[in-house]
Parts: structure tokens; C-alpha cells; sequence
């Protein structure tokens, strides 16, 4: 029988975050679960040792092919590694997360270093952005402002909100174009309007936001 979103979240919530943190990069990294244990310790710190031990009882017990087959299980997505590693490498975050745990250390604070991370911290803006500035954008508005305003007049009030604070946090730190131009990137499929380059559209655009 297949799992229920609530045997899900349960069973392997927590792991699936852990695993998604490394979509896209390669599993011997050490950034994407860096990534993942700032952003958790500063968010949820309660969830880092529920998954270790969801990573720590889904590596000991791994499902078969058949219960896989019928959604019984969750099926770890595609990490670069052949069937018979996964074990071993679910088995070593797991270790790295409970070192974390009886240390208390949490990776000092920085800029995101991941896409996931990017989209953790800034949910909303990668919404925003991925939604109203993806590559259909030309077609579905006659400019940058006309996609705002849209978003502006289609979106509660409170999801501004959220965008707005997101934006302040995004751009008080100093960063480097770079940042800006990766933070962007976690959605938006156009380039900013002539002639900001991303980092002074952000500006701008946290500015529009700031006015009623």
C-alpha cells in the first residue's frame, strides 16, 4: 500500500530534506549537508536528530524492490552513486549529523552556498521569482514592472510581507554581484530590465515593495 503523506513526513521527512540538499551536486561533497546543517540549526534544531535517525534507520533497513515498486518506501532520488554505496553513504551523514548533535556546533552563519540552501532561506523569493520571471514571462507580460505588479495585485498580503523581509535579509549583508546574481537565479529565467544588473534590481525592487 502506498505511503500517505502523513507516513511520509513521518517515516522520512527529514531525510528527504538531507537527500534534496544534495540534488545536483556530487555525493562526497561536504557543502550540501553544511548547507543543510546551517540552515536547520538556525530554523528547526530540533529536526537535525530526527534526521539522523531517520538516515541511521532507513541505511540499517533498507527497503526491497518490490516495496519500493509499490510505494512502500521512499525511494532515495538519483545522487550519483550505484545501488549497493547508498547504504554506506546515508549511514556516514548520519554519523556527521550526530556529531553535530552531541557537539552542539552548527556551521557559523554565511551566505548560501547551495542552490538548496538558497531556496531554503529565501522561499518565498525563489516563489516570486520562479513564478512571475520564469522564461514565459516575455509571452504573459509586456515587461519586468507588469510581472510585479501582478504578483502585487494576485498575492496575500501577508506573502508580500514574507517577500519583503526575505529581500531585507537578502541584501543587508554585503555580498559580491555574484551573490546577487545566484540568489536570482533560484528562479528567475530572464534577466533583470535594462540597465540594472541583479544586485541594483533587488535594490530597487525591495524598494518598490517598501512603498505603499
Amino acid at each position: 500500500m502506498p505511503l500517505t503523506p502523513r507516513e511520509h513526513d513521518r517515516k522520512y521527512g527529514e531525510l528527504d530534506h538531507v537527500i534534496r540538499a544534495h540534488l545536483g551536486r556530487t555525493a562526497d561533497e561536504v557543502e550540501p549537508l553544511t548547507a543543510y546543517l546551517r540552515h536547520t540549526w538556525r530554523t528547526r534544531p530540533w529536526a537535525v536528530p530526527i534526521a539522523e535517525e531517520q538516515l541511521r534507520a532507513y541505511a540499517d533497513n533498507p527497503p526491497g524492490r518490490l516495496r519500493l515498486r509499490l510505494g512502500e518506501f521512499y525511494p532515495v532520488p538519483d545522487v550519483g552513486l550505484p545501488d549497493s554505496e547508498i547504504q554506506a553513504w546515508l549511514a556516514r551523514l548520519a554519523d556527521r549529523l550526530e556529531e553535530s548533535v552531541e557537539s552542539g556546533q552548527a556551521p557559523p552563519p554565511a551566505t548560501p552556498q547551495t542552490r538548496w540552501e538558497w531556496h531554503a532561506r529565501f522561499p518565498e523569493l525563489a516563489q516570486f521569482l520562479g513564478g512571475w520571471f520564469s522564461q514565459d514571462m516575455p509571452d504573459e507580460f509586456e515587461d519586468h514592472d507588469a510581472a510585479l505588479e501582478d504578483y502585487l495585485t494576485s498575492t496575500d498580503s501577508g506573502l508580500i510581507a514574507q517577500l519583503t523581509g526575505e529581500l531585507h535579509d537578502l541584501l543587508t549583508p554585503p555580498l559580491d554581484e555574484s551573490d546577487y546574481a545566484l540568489a536570482v537565479a533560484v528562479g528567475m529565467e530572464v534577466d533583470p530590465p535594462a540597465p540594472y544588473a541583479p544586485g541594483a534590481w533587488l535594490v530597487a525592487l525591495a524598494e518598490r515593495l517598501r512603498t505603499p
